[in-house]
Parts: structure tokens; sequence; C-alpha cells
């Protein structure tokens, strides 16, 4: 059984929660055009298994080396055994076999591997999935760990949270850290976290974001957090180097470009060409995924095309991202009624009505919204 389609008609969250109430058994591949990027999710009975990337997949042995969980003598002793002796076990098992890594560690870096995969498929909002059901044996891992769909849900949200708190001084993984001059008055002691010092050590101006979760073994957003308190405690500073560039004459930065698709998809969704419109807000998106006004304009161009269910997922993401967003609960309640939802319109629209601080603009939505709002609670209650 094969399931697939445009992510702006499913959207992925759904996808993963298809698969994981279904308990489907198989492989999800989804590729971004614009990302020029494909994953992998390997699915046994709706939970996750095993994922890769082709823009960072991470080999299990390349990962331990880095992170220094093993050395380049054991590397190379275990792929011997591989390669030469016909050892048909995979790298992990032999590793644990020759002492020189637990079984624990082994499955605690697969499982990271698995989540940073997930999440950054998470994170598209456009592009195509495929799902092929195959037999549990056609799986790749290399130990047995099995994670909950609803567990990278739940975390893919709360990262989504804290990203929209530090993209302020954070707004892409190229950012650059580099330390701060130190204070006229000498400062006192730093009182830093382990893991903030293994971040502080790699620091030399060079390494951007990216750089520095790579050589850390670690995730973006991980990395990203710890600058970002470094930073808050004046030990670093963040160099934007797009914003640089722009500053000397060259290319706009990251937030420029997306101002500029923004205005283009407003432009286009005023001229009713919808499919421009969504491609240049979608283009935006993939720039600035924290953004909620994009995912709100990405809401009215699916509810524009009649995709009342990716329309609410992209409002809902919005509200994530920004809950006092106004105009988000508003077209919200909107996508609702066109999926035949009118409880939950309702609600939408009552909490729309509760905001304090409401734009002259949508004051003046207010006589249209009581219509709405009246007409779904008589569906509701019919």
């Amino acid at each position: 059984m094969t399931i697939e389609g445009p992510l702006r008609e499913l959207g992925i969250h759904d996808v993963f929660q298809l698969l994981d109430l279904s308990r489907k058994t198989g492989a999800l591949r989804v590729t971004s055009e614009l990302r020029h990027n494909e994953g992998t999710i390997y699915f046994d009975s709706g939970v996750i298994v095993s994922a890769e990337i082709r823009s960072n997949p991470h080999p299990l042995g390349a990962l331990l080396l880095r992170t220094g969980k093993i050395t380049e003598a054991d590397l190379e002793r275990a792929r011997d055994m591989q390669q030469r002796q016909g050892d048909k076990r995979r790298l992990g098992e032999i590793l644990v076999a020759l002492g020189v890594i637990t079984q624990r560690e082994v499955e605690r870096q697969i499982r990271f591997q698995i989540e940073e995969v997930v999440f950054e498929v998470m994170s598209w909002n456009e592009g195509y999935f495929s799902f092929n059901e195959q037999p549990e044996t056609r799986v790749p891992t290399e130990v047995s760990v099995r994670i909950p769909v609803e567990a990278l849900l739940m975390e893919g949200a709360r990262r989504i949270d804290e990203w929209s708190r530090i993209e302020n001084r954070i707004p892409h993984v190229g950012v650059v850290p580099s330390l701060a001059p130190p204070p006229e008055s000498g400062g006192g002691e730093l009182d830093l976290l382990p893991p903030e010092w293994e971040v502080l050590a790699l620091v030399d101006g060079q390494r951007s974001v990216r750089g520095l979760a790579t050589e850390l073994g670690r995730s973006d957003f991980e990395v990203a957090k710890t600058l970002f308190g470094l930073e808050s405690a004046g030990v670093i500073v963040l160099v934007d180097p797009g914003n640089t560039k722009r500053s000397r004459g060259g290319p706009p930065s990251p937030g420029g470009d997306a101002a500029e698709l923004v205005a283009r998809a407003e432009r286009a969704l005023q001229a009713k060409d919808l499919d421009a419109a969504r491609a240049a807000a979608e283009q935006a998106g993939s720039i600035q995924p924290h953004d909620a006004t994009i995912h709100l304009l990405l809401g009215r161009i699916h509810l524009a095309q009649g995709r009342g269910s990716t329309a609410a997922e992209e409002l809902r993401r919005a509200l994530r991202l920004d809950p006092q967003l106004a105009a988000a609960h508003r077209q919200l309640g909107y996508a609702l009624v066109s999926m035949g939802r009118f409880a939950e319109a309702v609600e939408s629209w009552d909490q729309w009505d509760r905001l304090a601080g409401r734009t002259p603009e949508e004051e003046a939505q207010r006589s249209d919204v009581e219509r709405a709002r009246q007409a779904a609670r008589v569906f509701a209650h019919g």
C-alpha cells in the first residue's frame, strides 16, 4: 500500500499522526525541491525506528568519533572486522562487543540521529511525501530504538516555541559566534555548566551555529539555545554574515529576502494568483520558519485555495509561535468552518473576541465575524 501526495494538501504533522494511528510499518520519504533535500523515516507498527537525511547523513561511526566516544583505532578495528573478516553484525553491535562503548550510549546516539532528521523534516511546509509499506526486516537499524510519534510531535512544538524566543538573536544557523572583549573591570569568574563550556571552547569567530553543532555532534537547536544564553551573559557576540554582506553592498540578508517574498506573496494573493502567492510564501517560510506572520499568510492562501485542513495547520502553527496573533484566530475559525467543525470555529472566534489590543483592521472585521459565529452556532447545535 502506498500513501503519497504534496505537503500543501496534507501537512507533515498529519502524515506522522496518520502513520501512528494506523500502526503502519514501512518507509516514509519526504522530498523538498526548495531545499534540495530528502529525508526517509522508517516506521514499525506506527513507531519510528530509524531515519536518514541527504543533507546530513550522520554515519554512526563518524558521529561517535566526533563526539569522543570512540577512537580512530576503535573505528578502524570495527570496520576491519566487517570488511575483511566478514563480520555481519552492524557497526554499533561490534563496538559494544569490543567493549569500547556501552549499548546505552549507542542507543542514545542513534536516538539523537533519528530525532534530528524528524525535527528537520517536520519544519518543511512544502514538498512531497510518499509512504511505502514494507516488512520490518527491511528497516535499517543499528540497534533497537523505538520512538513514539506523539513524543516527537510534542518536542517539535516545544522547539518551535523556544526558537521563537531566541530567533531575534539567532535568526538562522549560519550566525557566527565569537568571544566578547573582556570587560574593563576584569569581571568575575564564569559559572558555566559543562555543555556550555563545551560550546564555548569551540567558539573561534569562524564556525557557525551549524558548524559547532556538527563538530559537537549535537543538534542545531541545543547549540543555538546554549549560544543564546552565553550571548545574554555577555560572554560571546553573535554576527550574522548575511547582514554584514548587506552593509558592504552584498546580497540581502535572509530576513530581507523573506520580507521581499512576503510582499510578493501578498501582491499575488490580492491579484488572486494563488499558486504564485503560495510559492513565494513557502519560500519565505523556508528562510524564516519561526515567523508567525508567514504561517498566517500561508493559512490565508490555503484557505483561498479551498484547502481548509492545510490552512488550519498553518494557522495553528502561527498561534503556537504567537498566541496573541488575532488575525490567525479569526482565519482559523473560517478554516474550521470549511472542514465542518463548527463548534471549534466558534471557540476560535470567541478567543479572537477576548484578545485585547486588536488592530483597527481586525476591529473592522467584527460584524463579519459575529455573523459567521452565529451561523456556526446554529450548525453546531443542528
